[in-house]
């Protein structure tokens, strides 16, 4: 689904990401970890938009994307959420999920003046779609509670939930366990889990959470200083020396590795 060629970005001097290649195939749940400094936010960046890489290409379902902007590629099916939450805090679970989806005719004035007919009934399947997606993650009794007074993983649970207002392809999950409580973290999983199985979502993402990486990904792949490391199953990714090297540094291969 997503294809990485010699994918490289420098900032000055240093090298955030060099020479890059890897593949994320379609209906997987990929992992990506590695010591912070890897580049693995930087490689997330690139492929979602944000930064042109200064090398290299990105391959969306074969399709040439590289240095797409954001909203491009939200239209091509690629979707991304953040370690922070990027919720609008004053409006509602519901209408924050409304908000989502493109070319509403509500959003423009003209319609809202000479077709408000299509306008109510295009407004009325976003609502219901809504509803269906809260049920779906578990936070119903939370659809008319403001976003900002959500926790932090019940807002992470919003961010999943925007990507079900679209027909995604593939979502880049930066850190979607970072500081969400064991419970959370649990829904957050079921989740995952049951929109790659039930609905067919390509997942990639960034996580320290080594337990979390085992009980969701295949495969797992590991950066280390800007540079792509290895590719395995947790399994052989935890077995591995480079990776206990990586982490852990030179005289400690024997000790478990924990992100």
């Amino acid at each position: 689904m997503i294809s990485v060629v010699d994918l490289s970005k420098r900032f000055g001097g240093i090298h955030a990401v060099e020479n890059v290649s890897l593949e994320i195939e379609q209906g997987t749940i990929t992992g990506l970890i590695g010591p912070n400094g890897a580049g693995k936010s930087t490689l997330f960046n690139i492929v979602a938009g944000a930064f042109p890489p200064s090398s290299g290409k990105v391959l969306l379902d074969g399709e040439d994307v590289t240095g797409l902007p954001p909203h491009a590629l939200f239209h091509k099916g690629l979707l991304r959420t953040f370690q922070i939450a990027h919720e609008f805090s004053t409006l509602t679970v519901l209408e924050n999920l409304m908000v989502v989806p493109a070319e509403q005719p509500g959003e423009r004035l003209r319609d809202t003046w000479f077709n408000f007919g299509r306008v109510r009934e295009v407004e009325a399947r976003v609502l219901e779609r809504a509803h269906e997606v809260t049920e779906f993650l578990e936070i119903g009794h939370l659809k008319h509670e403001l976003a900002g007074n959500l926790s932090g993983g019940q807002k992470k649970l919003l961010e999943l939930g925007r990507t079900m207002m679209v027909d995604a392809k593939v979502v880049l999950l930066d850190e979607v366990g970072a500081g969400v409580n064991r419970t959370l973290l649990n829904t957050i999983g079921r989740s995952i889990q049951r929109l790659n199985r039930e609905r067919g979502y390509t997942f990639c993402m960034i996580e320290h959470d080594m337990d979390f990486i085992a009980s969701l990904c295949d495969p797992v792949i590991v950066m280390a200083e800007g540079r792509l490391l290895m590719q395995g199953t947790i399994d052989e990714v935890k077995a591995s020396e480079a990776v206990i090297e990586a982490y852990l540094g030179t005289g400690r291969k024997h000790e478990r590795v924990k992100a």
